[in-house]
């Protein structure tokens, strides 16, 4: 099976690749760019714990052939903030506790990242549905919510 050519965004920077067209996004973030805060779960698109940003909204990077990011825009829990300056949602994991055995921490973020860019302003029931796909199995949601609701609050108090 011959290689096809990917160049798209990733984490804000241009990249390019060479992959199989059966290829995952999944496997091409963890193995091609060694990305690995993507997790790999149950390669269904059931658990949500490969979610990743493509041109800003939440995807199953298990279920997306690698070949349909050619031209188009991918973020990683990996883009969302850095170390020395963590993104706001992330300050608020820590603090509501919202990461326990982090497996599903970097899925649940993206998608409340997706969530808050289109609706800053959601709803306890809004921030269930949008973090839905994403399955925990240590905090019980509950932190989740508060931290994804504490995140907005903070981000429109600003």
């Amino acid at each position: 099976m011959p290689e096809v050519e990917l160049r798209f965004v990733l984490n804000g920077k241009p990249v390019r690749a060479f992959v199989k067209p059966n290829l995952t996004l999944l496997d091409l973030l963890r193995h091609d760019f060694k990305l690995t805060g993507t997790k790999k779960g149950c390669d269904r698109g059931d658990c949500g714990t490969c979610t990743v940003l493509l041109d800003e909204k939440p995807v199953n990077s298990c279920l997306v052939l690698a070949p349909k990011v050619n031209g188009r825009k991918v973020t990683t829990i990996e883009g969302l903030g850095e170390p020395s300056r963590l993104d706001p949602l992330q300050e608020s994991f820590v603090n509501f506790k919202a990461v326990q055995c982090g497996f599903c921490s970097p899925g649940m973020l993206l998608s409340a990242k997706a969530l808050l860019n289109e609706n800053p302003h959601p709803s306890r029931e809004e921030v269930k549905r949008a973090i839905s796909g994403n399955l925990c199995r240590c905090t019980g949601y509950t932190q989740i919510i508060d931290a994804i609701l504490a995140a907005a609050k903070r981000s429109t108090s600003r």
